[in-house]
């Protein structure tokens, strides 16, 4: 079985919106950011959501990791030459997650990788492996298990890649590989504080662009959901009024009818109003 997971992971998955996905199983983005602690170790699927992404939402997102690779003397990216949608395309390895003000001023990763920080929660990823064949498949919200027979395929086709600038997360205990953990920095670090290296205008141009895209892509997200929640509020409201007309010419009817006739029609309602009564899924 796959699919919704409550928790107990097997062959956990992420669902997320491309460009952002194929440049996490490149290796070219290094943090995945979310609201949201990570809840795994380990292998991640990463699985390529349905919207297909507009021209300018990845131009900016390739300016955006040209410039902080730049900051690390990379200037030779290679992005991938398309980005694929509604499929299972690769896996990383989650080694950690801090907070964001905690990989900021972490000196001990490059520059680069402290600039990826833009979320309350930096889910740390190592080892990214590609499927040579994506699966088409579909995808649901937060982390999910894979179906067996999708990962029993899929893991035969990964194969490594080579990554601009492999990167090596520090434990803060060596023995514990659950140590890098929301908090664990600050507690190891006493004295952080922000990194404050000096950024040049294309740089700084750069990050006002990816997060632009990061946050149109949010408020298209939340103006459907809103949009949804209205339409469902106002398809309710006609389903009430017509509902309650229909009660009305009922309530006419029935008195000049008869009591036999009326006692009928009152079974034959309860009868419709159990008919009616929403299926569960």
């Amino acid at each position: 079985m796959g699919g919704r997971n409550d928790g107990n992971y097997r062959n956990p998955c992420l669902t997320m919106h491309q460009p952002w996905a194929s440049l996490l199983v490149y290796g070219i983005k290094r943090i995945e950011g979310r609201s949201w602690p990570a809840p795994i170790r380990g292998r991640l699927w990463i699985h390529a959501a349905s919207k297909v992404p507009d021209t300018e939402t990845i131009k900016a997102m390739e300016e955006f990791y040209r410039e902080i690779y730049a900051v690390n003397g990379i200037t030779d990216l290679k992005f991938p030459e398309n980005y694929p949608v509604s499929r299972l395309i690769g896996c990383v390895e989650v080694v950690g997650c801090v907070k964001c003000e905690e990989l900021v001023s972490w000196e001990k990763v490059p520059e680069g990788v402290r600039l990826e920080g833009q979320t309350d929660f930096c889910w740390l990823c190592e080892q990214p492996q590609k499927l040579l064949v994506p699966f088409e498949m579909r995808g649901y919200q937060r982390v999910y298990n894979l179906e067996r027979k999708i990962y029993d395929a899929a893991v035969r086709g990964l194969r490594p890649v080579e990554c601009p600038l492999p990167v090596k997360f520090p434990l803060p205990d060596p023995q514990d590989p659950f140590s890098l953990k929301p908090g664990s920095l600050v507690s190891q670090f006493a004295a952080l504080k922000a990194s404050e290296m000096d950024k040049t205008p294309t740089l700084s141009a750069a990050i006002a662009g990816a997060r632009a895209a990061a946050t149109q892509f949010s408020k298209k997200e939340h103006k459907y959901q809103n949009t949804s929640h209205k339409t469902d509020i106002l398809d309710s409201t006609e389903k009430s009024k017509s509902k309650n007309k229909s009660i009305e010419m009922d309530t006419r009817s029935a008195d000049v009818l008869d009591e036999r006739t009326s006692e009928n029609c009152e079974e034959i309602s309860e009868m419709d109003s159990h008919s009616q009564a929403p299926q569960r899924d």
